[in-house]
Order: structure tokens, then C-alpha cells, then sequence
């Protein structure tokens, strides 16, 4: 109940910032007068408790130290990991995931130290695997300490939560402390990357909002999502089908008829004959030409072909 209340609270005080936000709503971001009175809610906090300690912690915490913290984290991750491999089917990546998991949680001294860096470590999550089935991501959102995330992602966030080996220690305070040092170790990490937020990010809330969408769909994905057409891209792929179109029809228009010619059978010769013989200049008659009867006859042979006027008139 206390837990349920205090969000009740947080959400009456987002709330609060929808009514200074002006202008149609955003069919992206539909819900955006209430994510940016959440985010100006979660970055006062930040700015007023979570950064200083994070200041602090990376100022105070030797380097050999926060990398054993964060692969400590990160160890205790690819167990999340590994079970949502497997609720995408993905058993090679499993394979990989779980032998982390096994070796940097023995060899490793519960993932202080990663002795697995040559695997390659992936990112999975339930809201990819609600993703990777089909599932829609929803409105974004923007949920009170945690940040940007949608409805789906929501999701995944509170299955991932309950299934992490953290939520399974059964000493409250120990539970706690983990919570806030994971808290405050992912908060030092992303020192070095605000400022780049800081310079690039004329709008931040709209930069939060747009990164966090592009990685969430790269990820579904796994790196290669499809691309999405804006509404001037279909107007264009109209307007080229419809010139293709007019061209084949102007161009069949514009082919010239075809001449097809038949040739002439021999039995459609007489008039051809007749129009020889009117000629004065073809009345003499062919010359016969008389082939051997000899069964000796060879046609590859030269041998001259005598005319059979020729003959008769040597007998005579």
C-alpha cells in the first residue's frame, strides 16, 4: 500500500506539468504533456540526489574497483539475458549468454572479474522477447525513476525485475543495498555521456525520447530494423508509378506497325512464271539437265552434267 500511494503521488505531480503544455498532440508521443512533467520530475531528482552521489562515487571509487562493480552487475544481467535467449529461440546466443554466467560466476568470483571477454555480451530483455513475437510497443512513456520507457517495455521491466537474482535475496537490507549500488553505478556511467547530451541536445526531452525508440526498435531487431516510409515517400512511389504508366501507354502508341513477310510457297509460282514468259527476252526454253542413272552416281564427286541437246547432237 505505502509503495502504491507514493505512486499515486508521483502521478498527480506529473500531472501538474500537463496543463502548462500547449499545442496539438503529438501522434508519436501521445501522451507527452504528462512525459515531460514526469521527466522534469525525474530530472529534478536527479539533479538534486541521484548525480551528486554519482559525482561523488566516481570520484571516491578507484577504477579497479568500478569495473569489478559493474561486472558484478553485469554477471548478474546475463542471467536475464540468458532466459529471454531462450524465450526467443535463440539457443546459440543462450549457449554463449549461459557460459558467461557459469564461468565469470566461478572462475570470476561472482563476476568481479570477467574472464568471458572474448564471448560477445548481448542485451535482451522480456520487452524484447513481447517485441520479438509480435507484440507492439505502445505509447512511449516516461515512468517515475526509471525514465523513458513504453507500455511494452513496462512490461518487460517489472517480469525482468521479478525474475533477477537480486529480487531473490531474502534480507531486505542486503536487497537494498544492491538496488542502490546498481542505482548509483549505472548513474556514474552516464557522466561521460550527458555531456555529450549536454552540447548536442537542443530539446533533451525530445533527444531522450527519439534515442530511446531508435535502440529499442534496433534491438527488437537485433540491428536491423525495418525502415520505416514517411507519408512524402508513398506520395512519391504514387506519383512514379502513375509516369511509368503514362510512358508504356505513350509508348506503345508511338511503335511504328510491323511488316511481317511470308514467304512465298513453290506451288504460288505461276504467276512469277507467266510474268518471265511475257518477256521477250526469256522465250528460250531451260536447258534440261539429265542427272546420271548410275547406281555408281556419287553426288561428291566433280563430274560435268552434259545438256541432252548437247547429246544428240554429237550422235547425229
Amino acid at each position: 500500500m505505502p509503495s502504491t500511494r507514493i505512486y499515486l503521488l508521483l502521478v498527480i505531480l506529473a500531472l501538474g506539468g500537463c496543463a502548462s503544455t500547449q499545442g496539438g498532440k503529438n501522434p508519436q508521443d501521445p501522451l507527452e504533456p504528462f512525459n515531460r512533467g514526469m521527466y522534469k520530475f525525474n530530472d529534478a531528482v536527479d539533479k538534486a540526489i541521484l548525480k551528486p552521489v554519482a559525482k561523488g562515487y566516481s570520484t571516491v571509487m578507484p577504477e579497479p574497483g568500478k569495473i569489478m562493480v559493474a561486472n558484478f552487475f553485469s554477471n548478474l544481467n546475463d542471467v536475464i539475458v540468458t532466459i529471454n535467449d531462450l524465450l526467443q529461440l535463440k539457443f546459440a546466443q543462450a549457449a554463449s549468454d549461459g557460459t558467461r554466467v557459469l564461468f565469470n560466476s566461478t572462475f570470476g568470483i561472482l563476476g568481479l572479474f570477467n574472464i568471458t571477454d572474448r564471448l560477445e555480451k548481448h542485451n535482451e530483455d522480456f520487452g524484447q522477447t513481447l517485441g520479438y513475437w509480435g507484440v507492439s510497443s505502445g505509447p512511449y512513456i516516461v515512468l517515475p525513476f526509471f525514465g523513458p520507457s513504453n507500455v511494452r517495455d513496462s512490461i518487460g521491466l517489472y517480469v525482468d525485475s521479478y525474475a533477477h537474482p537480486i529480487r531473490q535475496i531474502s534480507n531486505i537490507p542486503t536487497r537494498n543495498e544492491l538496488y542502490i549500488t546498481r542505482t548509483i553505478n549505472l548513474r556514474a556511467e552516464l557522466l561521460d555521456k550527458e555531456k555529450l547530451l549536454n552540447e548536442a541536445a537542443i530539446d533533451r526531452y525530445a533527444f531522450i525520447r527519439n534515442a530511446y525508440k531508435q535502440q529499442r526498435q534496433s534491438l527488437v531487431y537485433d540491428g536491423d530494423p525495418p525502415r520505416e516510409k514517411f507519408d512524402d515517400e508513398f506520395d512519391e512511389e504514387f506519383d512514379d508509378e502513375a509516369n511509368s504508366d503514362i510512358q508504356d501507354t505513350t509508348s506503345i502508341e508511338n511503335v511504328p506497325p510491323v511488316v511481317v513477310s511470308t514467304p512465298i510457297p513453290q506451288g504460288s509460282m505461276e504467276p512469277l512464271s507467266q510474268e518471265t514468259s511475257s518477256n521477250p527476252a526469256s522465250s528460250e526454253q531451260p536447258t534440261e539437265i539429265v542427272v546420271p542413272a548410275e547406281s555408281t552416281f556419287n553426288p561428291y564427286r566433280m563430274q560435268e552434267l552434259v545438256p541432252a541437246k548437247s547429246e544428240n547432237s554429237l550422235q547425229n
